[in-house]
């Protein structure tokens, strides 16, 4: 993507001046950034639509910001291309009392100077502009805000910010809808719009149907900034309510078994709305060799997962000699990142799945590949376990039950039990749980023993439930 202006109104180049010594204090410590523990060097400005003048009593700036940082503090001359992320900016004179947790600061030069920044989504006035915008239409520069005509919006729909999200950032209007602003942005078709439309054609009511969506049209590529969503109002997502129901002692088979056939639901719609493809000999290969090279870093990058490795690998050759013997697999479009916290369940009892952006650390042209089902089921049967792991005392049969349960589910909608294919199942957990290790060592050292003694029990033997 080149870098472009598009508002006439934004143009100033002191604009990104006023901002940037406050950007490179505030963006590094919000919870959606994806560069921490590496230092901002310096900011260039994709994209500025000024959506309330900046110069009047309330401004509002929407900004896609690319933040350029080095690859390591360690090696600062090694740069990177630097991620954009999405900002919506206000600037008022002072700052309400109501509104000080979202103070971004005060800019000392520039256009700016001498008025007050803040975090746009914390103020009503701005969030009710986002939802007017979707209702009518409205298309201000490269912004364009586009609705389903057949869901009504109305305008008297109080908003509230989600203060529990980490990668992106979303605004509950009456407990009727909820618009999801991606923070980090990227050019091309988004899964987390693609596939919940796909799914309204199919009629398929384990997803929420997008009311509205936020995209930018900028040099020829179409950027995704947000989807509007019916709210499943009084719903516990899964994690949640896993934990709450292992505090009590109480029984998680029954709904492990519903989220099974929500999630069998989902894939066979998935089925009908997108094309599928088989993968022969060559295309396994293909899919195994990535997952090699992922264990031999990880290995190289946590030692204590070297011990295991022979018998994780052992996984992986199985997967690549049946494709030598001739099996095929169908591959499909899938949700991509599914565990508990992607699902959840309404008081009545259905269950949704949500966030199909998939990991939103890989390129979307990767996240829009078909791939098995059981790269989700796989998953969806380590978050099991991680829920059981987070309960003391260990309940040691709860997740095996759970996963069972899931399985038993999946199998009552689709057809297919996904323990039918134990070669392909242990291939694919062994692949996330060696994820989860690299990622634990990294981030959550605590938490290194869960995936671990995954890891001991897949290097063993097949991993079916």
């Amino acid at each position: 993507m080149s870098e472009a202006v598009t508002s006439p109104a934004t143009t100033s180049p002191g604009l990104l001046a006023s901002l940037d010594p406050l950007l490179r204090e505030w963006l590094p410590r919000q919870r959606w950034f994806a560069g921490k523990g590496r230092p901002v060097s310096g900011f260039s400005l994709v994209a500025a639509v000024e959506l309330l003048p900046w110069n009047a009593k309330l401004g509002l700036l929407h900004l896609l910001v690319r933040a350029h940082q080095p690859l390591s503090a360690a090696h600062g001359a090694l740069s990177h291309p630097g991620d954009c992320y999405q900002l919506l900016i206000g600037v008022r004179e002072t700052l309400p009392p109501r509104l000080a947790p979202a103070l971004i600061g005060h800019p000392d030069e520039g256009p700016l100077a001498g008025r007050t920044v803040y975090e746009a989504l914390h103020d009503p006035r701005a969030a009710d502009l986002l939802l007017e915008a979707l209702r009518t239409r409205t298309q201000v520069g490269a912004l364009r805000f586009e609705r389903d005509t057949r869901q009504e919006l109305r305008d008297d729909l109080v908003p509230r910010v989600v203060t529990a999200e980490q990668s992106n950032s979303s605004i509950v209007y009456g407990d009727t809808f909820i618009l999801k602003l991606l923070r980090r942005i990227l050019p091309g078709v988004n899964p987390d719009l693609e596939l919940p439309l796909a799914l309204a054609r199919e009629h398929c009511p384990r997803v929420p149907a997008p009311a509205g969506w936020m995209v930018g049209d900028l040099d020829g590529d179409t950027y995704v900034l947000g989807v509007l969503q019916r709210f499943v109002r009084g719903a516990t997502d899964g994690w949640d309510l896993a934990l709450r129901e292992l505090a009590k002692g109480e029984d998680f088979t029954g709904e492990a078994r519903v989220l099974g056939r929500a999630t069998a639901e989902v894939h066979t719609a998935l089925a009908r709305a997108l094309p599928t493809v088989t993968l022969g000999h060559h295309q396994m290969d293909t899919l195994v060799d990535g997952m090699i090279e992922r264990l031999e870093a990880a290995a190289q990058a946590v030692p204590a997962l070297r011990p295991y490795a022979p018998g994780l690998r052992s996984a992986f050759d199985a997967l690549s000699e049946l494709a030598a013997e001739g099996e095929t697999w169908t591959a499909q479009r899938i949700h991509g990142d599914l565990h508990l916290g992607q699902c959840l369940r309404a008081p009545a009892g259905d269950w949704s799945l949500i966030d199909f952006e998939g990991e939103p650390s890989k390129p979307l042209a990767e996240r829009r590949l078909p791939q098995p089902t059981a790269r989700d089921i796989a998953g969806m049967l380590r978050s099991f376990d991680y829920a059981a792991h987070s309960h003391e005392p260990l309940v040691s049969d709860w997740a095996d039950r759970c996963r069972s349960a899931y399985c038993t589910g999946y199998a009552e909608v689709s057809g297919r039990d996904p323990r039918s294919e134990p070669v392909l199942l242990r291939a694919y957990e062994t692949d996330k749980a060696i994820y989860e290790v690299v990622y634990e060592a990294r981030h959550r050292p605590d938490w290194l023993p869960v995936p671990l003694a995954a890891v001991h029990r897949l290097a063993g033997g097949p991993a079916a439930p």
